[in-house]
């Protein structure tokens, strides 16, 4: 019982002690970093534009084969 106690205490200490000399979670670069695709301004300007392409009837730009 004697060992399960200490096990406890040290993995708490551990834990602490990690916490508090650690990486710190702001020490990450922040910005300018990957974004996904929901986030690229660029990317949902393409979507919209082909939306609204294919609700007109057009292509969304990719190429065909229309000789068949």
């Amino acid at each position: 019982m004697l060992y399960l106690l200490a096990l406890v205490g040290l993995v708490t200490l551990v834990v602490l002690m990690w916490k508090a000399f650690g990486p710190s979670p702001t020490s990450r670069a922040s910005g300018g970093g990957v974004k996904g695709p929901d986030d690229d301004p660029e990317f949902l300007w393409n979507v919209n534009q082909q939306t609204r392409r294919k609700q007109q009837g057009g292509q969304d730009g990719a190429p065909t084969d229309s000789s068949q």
